[in-house]
């Protein structure tokens, strides 16, 4: 193929690529005042080494559901689920938030649901890219998983908690977008203070009305 002829197709490729950008922009569905949007992320949490929940389980995975309802002034409200997984730091050590085991069992791992309310305070709605910071509270399930296969519920029962995250919507075709975030969580159980920390990505589908 000749230099000029080489030119000519990546001229027609950078064409091709402007138009089909071009054409995503302009498929764009921003949501508006009144929808719901649906989204589902993962992540990974990290609890800071303090709280009898902190002293004992560490870092893992986890799946959040997430439900936000745009309200007028760029606020809204939204519903959140988690289910998130945090590694023991040493199975064989003594462990204060559970009762006592049995020599040949250890705990593996923690499992943490949680579920609560979000407030949104939205920033740059008309745009494709829209920011946001939230806070939340809610409930939070504790249970831990034995090495063998039985699960343990800790003496003081579930906790609650307390949050604070910012998070940005990339919208990518039509009403989906791109749902990355950070949160913050303060877990209280049995009188002490457990701090969560998360960052998530996924995605989200604002339903059309």
């Amino acid at each position: 193929m000749s230099r000029v002829g080489g030119w000519m197709v990546m001229a027609v490729l950078l064409g091709l690529s402007l138009a089909s950008g071009a054409e995503a922009a302009s498929s764009l569905v921003l949501p508006r005042a009144g929808q719901v949007g649906i989204g589902m992320q993962g992540q990974y949490g990290s609890m800071l080494k303090s709280g009898a929940l902190g002293d004992e389980f560490g870092s893992g995975p986890g799946l959040s559901v997430r439900l936000r309802y745009r309200m007028r002034y760029e606020r809204g409200l939204g519903l959140s689920f988690e289910n998130q997984r945090l590694e023991a730091r040493d199975p064989s050590s003594a462990q204060t938030a559970f009762s006592a085991l049995e020599d040949s069992a250890k705990r593996e791992r923690l499992h943490m649901v949680t579920a609560g309310v979000d407030f949104y305070q939205f920033f740059d709605t008309r745009s494709k890219t829209v920011k946001h910071l939230n806070v939340g509270l809610g409930l939070a399930q504790i249970s831990s998983r034995l090495s063998t296969v039985e699960i343990q519920y800790p003496i003081a029962g579930d906790g609650f908690y307390l949050s604070a995250g910012a998070g940005v919507e990339r919208f990518f075709f039509r009403s989906w977008a791109y749902d990355i975030g950070t949160r913050y969580q303060a877990v209280f159980h049995d009188g002490k203070v457990n701090h969560d920390l998360q960052a998530s990505v996924g995605v989200i589908l604002y339903m059309a009305y």
